[in-house]
């Protein structure tokens, strides 16, 4: 069960349980270079990216977010865009003004790095919880008058001192750290908010979010979710650290938006996330394939007829199709399929419908073809865009 959650109102794309878990990514130009920036934003769009982020470091890069969205605009693009902030309340305030929705690190957002630890009683503490409620105000009341929402965002490598001083680099750290402005959200009324715990370290960001979910839902919240794993890498590291981080969380029913965060172009992070949440039977977005492989008992040859099959129905959006080398193990592993395709004498295959057996005995040679067929008289084929 899909953990429940209010709406978070962002653009034209509202967040939350109530709609499909939101794939994003982040561009890496320089923001103030426009044309590279707007065009790597097309890109990920075009890749299937719902939302798109963007750094803004300073003040004028905030303003340029402007630039950047009436040009999107002026090509066709509407989708929300996010400004990512890290130190600069004022840059916060200004992207607050023309994007959908604001990034915030409450580790440096209103905190700086000390030059020797500090140890902090319990009214120095609050009169610091004090101190960052009027530094967050402006931002609360800007996101207010233009409907902005804000993630919360925190990061296991940039907790404040005060934090890290009371509870240590850690997952209570992280999620106290994002509690704290939670708070303040709710004291001004403001519930148009997202929350994340970032790291590099899957288990770190399993455990912490696992907490804030459990720390929201004793305090009566029900804020949705943005799962990531940062830093993941590239290639094959990267992308499972990051099925594995963000896909044990969408099983145990957790997450409304999710970024891959790979060491490659961003277009490349989207199918990468789509792939994800297919797995996870949360977002059905290509055509599916089981099967099995190959062993001792497979009966044609199984890695050039998966190819052959993959090409010619790849584009079959939802579809679940079996290829399996022998009778043995086949019809009872793809019973999740649409259709089978199973080897059952030496060259030969056996064609089904979910678990009914619609043609047996077909050459190798021509069952991909009469695959299709079956695929085609039973109303499930489009042809390809």
């Amino acid at each position: 069960m899909r953990r429940k959650t209010h709406i978070v109102h962002i653009g034209d794309l509202p967040l939350g349980s109530d709609y499909p878990v939101r794939v994003q990514s982040m561009t890496n130009t320089q923001t103030l270079d426009t044309e590279a920036t707007v065009a790597q934003c097309i890109r990920i769009i075009n890749a299937g990216g719902e939302y798109v982020r963007i750094t803004a470091q300073g003040v004028r890069e905030a303003e340029h977010l402007k630039v950047i969205k009436e040009e999107l605009y002026r090509r066709g693009y509407h989708n929300p865009l996010i400004a990512d902030i890290h130190f600069n309340p004022k840059a916060a305030e200004a992207a607050a003004r023309i994007v959908e929705k604001v990034r915030i690190n409450p580790g440096n957002y209103a905190d700086k790095k000390l030059s020797t630890p500090k140890t902090y009683t319990d009214s120095e503490y609050a009169s610091e919880l004090e101190r960052i409620y009027e530094r967050i105000l402006p931002l609360i009341r800007i996101c207010k008058e233009n409907g902005t929402a804000i993630r919360i965002g925190s990061n296991h490598g940039s907790l404040s001192d005060r934090i890290v001083n009371r509870y240590g680099n850690t997952p209570q750290g992280m999620v106290e750290a994002a509690m704290e402005f939670l708070r303040i959200f709710e004291a001004e009324s403001f519930r148009n908010v997202v929350l994340s715990m970032k790291a590099s370290n899957v288990r770190v960001v399993i455990d912490s979010t696992r907490l804030l979910v459990e720390r929201m839902a004793l305090e009566n919240m029900h804020y949705p979710l943005h799962l990531g794993v940062t830093e993941a890498g590239e290639g094959d590291e990267g992308r499972i650290k990051s099925a594995v981080g963000i896909g044990t969380l969408l099983m145990d029913g957790i997450g409304d938006t999710i970024r891959v965060s790979l060491t490659e172009a961003p277009e490349a992070e989207i199918p990468v996330a789509f792939n994800i949440l297919q797995a996870c039977r949360l977002r059905i977005s290509k055509a599916e394939y089981i099967s099995c492989p190959s062993c001792g008992r497979t009966l044609f040859d199984l890695q050039t007829s998966a190819a052959k099959i993959r090409e010619c129905t790849s584009h079959l959006t939802g579809l679940k199709i079996g290829i399996m080398g022998c009778i043995v193990n086949g019809p009872g592993e793809m019973a999740d399929a649409d259709y089978g395709y199973v080897g059952t004498a030496p060259g030969k295959i056996t064609l089904y419908k979910q678990s009914e057996i619609v043609k047996r005995n077909i050459p190798e040679e021509q069952a991909v073809e009469e695959l299709i067929n079956l695929i085609k008289m039973s109303g499930d084929w489009k042809e390809a865009k």
